[in-house]
């Protein structure tokens, strides 16, 4: 007799279960992945207007201080995510004296966004100075 070459019925249901869990691993991974992509795209671009929006607050000197002011970014320049932001001017320290000297001013700015049925947000901070005027002194005294 010859030996016959070739593999059993028993090798090759093996070999395909082992080949079956393999791809099912993979596109387990993969999916993953791809969910993690995505949630790291939305943060990008949130961190991105969070700091634009920040580079607003901090040039706007009529902003009001101690007043929450909030609003919703446009959907347009977020790629469909629906976001916004919310920020509080405050003064973190002034001149115990003259008017014309320099104060520092807190700009508290939090930006929050939805993804994949979850509302998230972080929270930034950053100071700027400014030169106090003789009104605020006045409404002091008063």
């Amino acid at each position: 007799m010859t030996a016959r070459r070739g593999f059993t019925l028993l090798e090759m249901m093996v070999a395909t279960t082992i080949m079956g869990i393999a791809v099912v691993g993979l596109l387990s991974e993969i999916s993953s992945s791809v969910h993690n992509a995505a949630r790291l795209r939305d943060y990008d671009r949130v961190a991105q207007l969070a700091r634009e929006q920040m580079n607003e607050l901090l040039a706007d000197y009529q902003m009001p201080r101690n007043v929450e002011i909030d609003n919703q970014f446009d959907p347009n320049i977020t790629g469909g995510l629906d976001a916004g932001w919310r920020a509080k001017l405050t003064t973190a320290e002034k001149p115990p004296s003259a008017a014309g000297q320099m104060a520092l001013d807190r700009i508290q700015l939090e930006v929050w966004w939805n993804s994949g049925g979850h509302r998230r947000a972080f929270s930034v901070e950053a100071f700027r100075r400014r030169p106090v005027t003789p009104q605020e002194f006045q409404a002091v005294g008063q």
